[in-house]
Protein backbone atom coordinates (compact mmCIF):
# COMPACT_ATOMS: atom_id res chain seq x y z
CA UNK A 1 0.00 0.00 0.00
CA UNK A 2 1.39 3.17 -1.02
CA UNK A 3 2.24 6.07 1.66
CA UNK A 4 -0.76 8.57 0.16
CA UNK A 5 -3.52 5.28 -0.08
CA UNK A 6 -2.19 4.77 3.94
CA UNK A 7 -2.68 8.76 4.89
CA UNK A 8 -5.56 8.57 2.97
CA UNK A 9 -7.38 5.29 4.65
CA UNK A 10 -5.90 6.56 8.12
CA UNK A 11 -7.34 10.34 7.76
CA UNK A 12 -10.46 8.57 6.84
CA UNK A 13 -10.41 6.21 9.34
CA UNK A 14 -9.58 8.55 11.78
CA UNK A 15 -12.64 11.04 10.68
CA UNK A 16 -15.30 8.54 10.85
CA UNK A 17 -13.85 7.44 14.48
CA UNK A 18 -14.28 11.17 15.22
CA UNK A 19 -17.71 11.76 13.73
CA UNK A 20 -18.70 8.69 15.69
CA UNK A 21 -17.16 10.05 18.79
CA UNK A 22 -19.35 13.06 18.27
CA UNK A 23 -22.84 11.61 17.27
CA UNK A 24 -22.68 9.36 19.46
CA UNK A 25 -24.06 5.22 18.50
CA UNK A 26 -27.27 6.77 16.86
CA UNK A 27 -25.02 7.30 13.77
CA UNK A 28 -24.91 3.56 12.01
CA UNK A 29 -24.11 2.43 8.47
CA UNK A 30 -27.19 2.31 6.32
CA UNK A 31 -29.63 -0.85 6.90
CA UNK A 32 -28.59 -2.13 3.09
CA UNK A 33 -25.50 -2.42 4.13
CA UNK A 34 -24.14 0.62 1.61
CA UNK A 35 -20.86 1.94 2.26
CA UNK A 36 -21.43 5.66 3.91
CA UNK A 37 -19.23 8.21 1.79
CA UNK A 38 -16.06 9.98 3.36
CA UNK A 39 -17.21 13.27 5.54
CA UNK A 40 -16.65 16.67 3.21
CA UNK A 41 -14.32 17.43 5.85
CA UNK A 42 -11.38 14.92 5.08
CA UNK A 43 -8.93 16.19 2.47
CA UNK A 44 -5.89 14.79 1.41
CA UNK A 45 -2.67 15.82 2.99
CA UNK A 46 0.20 15.79 0.79
CA UNK A 47 3.97 15.73 1.64
CA UNK A 48 5.90 18.66 1.39
CA UNK A 49 7.40 19.31 -2.04
CA UNK A 50 9.75 21.99 -0.83
CA UNK A 51 11.39 23.11 2.55
CA UNK A 52 10.26 26.55 3.60
CA UNK A 53 12.94 26.45 6.19
CA UNK A 54 15.76 29.04 6.31
CA UNK A 55 15.86 32.78 6.47
CA UNK A 56 14.03 34.27 3.46
CA UNK A 57 12.29 37.85 2.36
CA UNK A 58 8.94 37.72 1.22
CA UNK A 59 7.72 41.70 -0.75
CA UNK A 60 4.62 42.37 0.43
CA UNK A 61 1.95 45.27 -1.64
CA UNK A 62 2.53 47.18 1.25
CA UNK A 63 5.68 45.86 3.01
CA UNK A 64 9.32 43.88 3.20
CA UNK A 65 9.25 40.89 5.34
CA UNK A 66 11.79 38.48 6.62
CA UNK A 67 11.06 35.25 7.53
CA UNK A 68 13.06 32.81 9.72
CA UNK A 69 11.69 29.57 9.36
CA UNK A 70 12.31 25.88 10.11
CA UNK A 71 10.19 23.40 8.90
CA UNK A 72 10.11 19.03 10.01
CA UNK A 73 9.78 16.31 8.30
CA UNK A 74 5.93 16.50 8.12
CA UNK A 75 5.95 19.93 6.61
CA UNK A 76 5.15 21.69 9.95
CA UNK A 77 6.81 25.33 10.49
CA UNK A 78 8.13 27.01 13.14
CA UNK A 79 9.56 30.43 13.50
CA UNK A 80 9.49 34.32 13.49
CA UNK A 81 9.13 37.37 11.26
CA UNK A 82 10.20 40.96 11.18
CA UNK A 83 9.49 43.82 9.43
CA UNK A 84 11.08 47.21 10.14
CA UNK A 85 10.84 47.20 14.04
CA UNK A 86 7.68 44.69 14.00
CA UNK A 87 8.04 40.86 15.07
CA UNK A 88 5.74 38.35 15.10
CA UNK A 89 5.68 34.80 15.83
CA UNK A 90 4.64 31.49 13.60
CA UNK A 91 0.95 30.28 15.57
CA UNK A 92 1.47 28.02 13.36
CA UNK A 93 2.17 26.53 9.75
CA UNK A 94 2.68 24.32 7.30
CA UNK A 95 3.77 23.02 3.53
CA UNK A 96 1.32 21.10 2.21
CA UNK A 97 2.71 19.48 -1.93
CA UNK A 98 3.06 23.07 -3.08
CA UNK A 99 0.94 25.05 -0.94
CA UNK A 100 2.77 27.20 1.65
CA UNK A 101 0.38 28.47 4.92
CA UNK A 102 1.38 30.04 8.14
CA UNK A 103 -0.73 32.31 10.51
CA UNK A 104 1.26 35.26 12.41
CA UNK A 105 0.79 37.06 15.81
CA UNK A 106 2.75 40.59 15.19
CA UNK A 107 3.46 42.31 18.26
CA UNK A 108 1.47 45.33 17.22
CA UNK A 109 -1.47 43.41 17.66
CA UNK A 110 -2.80 42.12 14.18
CA UNK A 111 -2.45 38.40 13.27
CA UNK A 112 -1.92 37.73 9.49
CA UNK A 113 -2.80 34.77 7.78
CA UNK A 114 -0.26 33.95 4.70
CA UNK A 115 -0.89 31.41 2.05
CA UNK A 116 0.66 30.48 -1.17
CA UNK A 117 1.38 28.53 -3.85
CA UNK A 118 5.45 27.39 -5.31
CA UNK A 119 5.21 28.60 -8.94
CA UNK A 120 6.70 26.66 -11.83
CA UNK A 121 10.35 29.27 -11.51
CA UNK A 122 9.99 27.79 -7.84
CA UNK A 123 9.51 31.31 -6.16
CA UNK A 124 6.56 31.55 -3.87
CA UNK A 125 3.39 33.61 -4.71
CA UNK A 126 0.46 34.08 -2.66
CA UNK A 127 -2.04 36.73 -0.38
CA UNK A 128 -2.53 37.84 3.41
CA UNK A 129 -5.31 39.63 5.00
CA UNK A 130 -5.53 40.31 8.88
CA UNK A 131 -7.67 38.04 10.95
CA UNK A 132 -8.28 40.73 12.84
CA UNK A 133 -9.36 43.35 10.22
CA UNK A 134 -10.49 41.18 7.04
CA UNK A 135 -10.41 43.90 4.74
CA UNK A 136 -6.72 44.59 5.58
CA UNK A 137 -5.45 42.23 2.53
CA UNK A 138 -2.24 42.18 0.28
CA UNK A 139 -0.25 40.30 -1.86
CA UNK A 140 3.17 38.85 -1.90
CA UNK A 141 5.79 37.08 -3.42
CA UNK A 142 9.09 35.75 -3.01
CA UNK A 143 12.46 36.29 -5.54
CA UNK A 144 14.31 32.98 -3.29
CA UNK A 145 13.56 30.29 -5.22
CA UNK A 146 12.33 26.66 -3.40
Amino acid sequence: MSVSRRTRTLLTTTAAALLLSVAGPGLAAPASGATAAAPAAVREIRAPAFNAGGVWYLFQTNATVRVDLTQDGAGRLFGTVSSGNTVGTLREGSVDGNNIYFIVGWNHGPVGRYTGVRGPDGRLSGTTFDLTNPSSQATWRTDRTF
